[in-house]
């Protein structure tokens, strides 16, 4: 076994296998890049954008006044800071403070013009302790709804006025968080699984004191498996029409609601996949974002005409996309081959970061396979020469996500080191319909590795992979599906590389954030004590007597997801039996911010991946 620590990265380390000596490789320029995220800009204030960027080497938030063209770091926090708003009035810039990435914390605020008149960071909500966090809404008159997640008290919602106490709204043992605030500041939409079913959200309409205007529940109480999610109220004065997500022709797709009136507008827009929406500035219309088989693109709902009107853009995958007051449309995008540009519909890139684009990577390709729960989809990219390749099986978190035609610097590393890298949208994925995504109950881990062995034997009968040469590879949710496919497919890989993952299920579970006990109850039907096979046959730590693959996990000692303890039992069972792993623990949460620091990670998890395949072949 080899123990790894460092919460210092080792910047001047050897490069990568395959690069010359002293230089920098490809795959590292990519994650030094400076990177730009899409501006968020303030709705009264337009001229005022907040983003994020790594142009220090740590992710962090800045000011841009449009007008001027002025840019300043408004956080600087050694484990970097990414989730911040700015009120209406683009006077202020909220950001969530936690600790060392634990994500249990207080919210901060700051003039947005700090930089000039010297002010400084202020509690933004005084009297309200640490939590996680469950939403903010900010309303015109200075008001904020607040909404905290904690194991004592489970959800609370808490109205904060100007110089005054916080008000407690609301509170449930259940999952629930804020939603949107009307434009005038009466209307409170917030989303709640009091139900029990922590995938399916019901959406309800406050007052500020508490009481109740209306409530949407697909659920039926719990007895359905149908989702609702507020994507916000109409951004005009006395229009209380609110945007709503639903599920009710088995994908997400968008509704319009008066919650006064009980009236809904059901939109049927045509397009298959899912469908996300946000209003337009004047409420004319909306900004349709449609995800189809890994991919994206843009349209504009007009309201007038009852009519789709696509917005262009290239092949690929927009991550982010807002309208103007000017009407147009700005958005993140890129592609498997080429780095993230944030560009607009009037023309150009819009906010360009300082220093050198990233390199390109490889195209990517599709790949259909046929699974036992159906067709599967995979994301595949290739090295230069002919196969069968060492291959990586990349698999990704949430598990409700997806992988897209999008760019990825892990990825890109792989394949600059000679490895095909395979990326599988399991059952459980977005992106494919609500069937598709809600697939996993009560054999969660078993069935997603159903679909990464179909495509697993169909790249190795199809010449891309080498069969002895397999790494499984993933982070989160990846992570945990590494461990449990080491064990319950100990045949099948060669090396395992595993971050931030659920290793032990039950311990997992009673040290999670609260939140994720609640995902945890739905996805398989109860707690350890009252469903304790399920948890036993989903546990990776079931399985670890039977790893045979050399292991490389990598763990953030104040992660709240996928908590150390449990890796820790994990770990002392390998060791206990000799098996061949090593284990890097890092001071930070749940994945790290600063750009030196995955950069270390990427690079034992590289050099652990060619050393194994290399000794394997002897």
């Amino acid at each position: 076994m080899t123990e790894i620590t460092g919460s210092t990265p080792d910047s001047t380390a050897a490069s990568a296998p395959g690069s010359a000596p002293g230089s920098m490789p490809e795959w590292e320029k990519r994650f030094r890049a400076p990177r730009v995220s899409l501006p968020d800009w303030a709705e009264d204030a337009p001229e005022r954008a907040l983003f994020v960027s790594n142009a220090t080497g740590t992710y962090e938030l800045y000011a841009w006044d449009r007008a001027t063209g002025e840019q300043r770091q408004a956080t600087d926090r050694p484990n970097g800071t990414t989730d911040g708003v700015l009120s209406l009035d683009g006077e202020w810039i909220w950001w969530f403070s936690d600790t060392d990435g634990d994500e249990f914390g207080v919210w901060m605020r700051q003039r947005f013009t700090a930089g000039a008149d010297g002010a400084g960071d202020e509690s933004a909500v005084p009297g309200l302790g640490p939590s996680y966090p469950a939403g903010l809404a900010l309303g015109r008159d200075g008001t904020a709804v607040v909404g905290r997640s904690t194991d004592e008290d489970g959800s609370t919602l808490h109205v904060v006025r100007p110089g005054e106490k916080p008000v407690e709204i609301y509170r449930h043992r259940e999952s629930a968080g804020v939603g949107d605030l009307s434009y005038d500041g009466s209307l409170l939409a917030i989303e709640h699984t009091e139900h029990g079913d922590a995938m399916h959200s019901a959406v309800r309409v406050l007052r500020l004191d508490g009481s109740v205007v209306a409530q949407l529940d697909d659920t039926e109480g719990g007895t359905r498996e149908l989702g609702l999610e507020v994507l916000g109220f109409a951004p005009v004065e006395g229009d209380s029409r609110l945007l709503i997500g639903h599920q009710r022709r088995g994908r997400w797709e968008p509704v319009v609601w008066n919650p006064l009136t009980g009236e809904e507008t059901d939109l049927a827009i045509e397009l298959p996949g899912d469908v996300n929406a946000e209003w337009y500035p004047d409420g004319s219309g909306l900004l349709v974002a449609h995800s189809f088989e890994a991919r994206s693109e843009l349209w504009r709902y007009d309201f007038a005409k009852s009519a789709l009107i696509q917005v262009e853009t290239p092949a690929g995958t927009v991550s982010g996309a807002t309208a103007r007051p000017d009407g147009s449309v700005e958005y993140l995008w890129s592609s498997a081959a080429r780095p993230p540009e944030v560009r607009s519909t009037a023309g150009g890139v819009v906010l360009d970061p300082p220093g050198p684009a990233a390199p390109a990577s490889v195209r990517v390709e599709d790949a259909w396979v046929e699974s036992p729960g159906g067709r599967v989809h995979a994301l595949v990219q290739r090295p230069e020469g002919e196969g069968p390749f060492p291959t990586v099986f990349e698999i990704h978190g949430g598990p409700t996500w997806h992988d897209s035609d999008a760019f990825a610097a892990g990825p890109a590393a792989w394949v600059d080191q000679g490895f095909a890298v395979v990326r599988v949208n399991y059952r459980g994925s977005t992106g494919y319909g609500r069937e598709w995504t809600d697939a996993l109950k009560h054999r969660i881990g078993l069935i997603e590795l159903e679909d990464i062995a179909a495509v697993r034997e169909w790249a190795v009968a199809s010449g891309l992979a080498d069969p002895a040469k397999l790494v499984l590879s993933g982070g989160s949710w990846g992570g945990y599906l590494t461990l449990l496919g080491l064990g319950t497919q100990p045949d099948a890989w060669a090396v395992g590389l595993a971050a931030v993952p659920v290793a032990d299920y039950v311990t997992a579970y009673h040290d999670e954030m609260e939140a994720l006990k609640a995902m945890d109850r739905t996805l398989l039907g109860g707690t350890p004590e009252e469903v304790p096979e399920r948890f036993a046959a989903s546990s990776p730590l079931t399985y670890v007597d039977a790893v045979r693959a050399p292991v490389y996990i990598s763990a953030g000692v104040n992660d709240p997801r996928c908590p150390i303890r449990q890796v820790e039992n994990y770990v002392d069972r390998l060791a206990a039996r000799g098996a061949v792993h090593e284990v890097y623990r890092y001071d930070a949460g749940h994945g790290s911010l600063v750009v030196e620091e995955r950069i270390k990670q990427v690079r034992l998890e590289l050099e652990f991946a060619v050393k194994h395949l290399r000794e394997g072949a002897r």
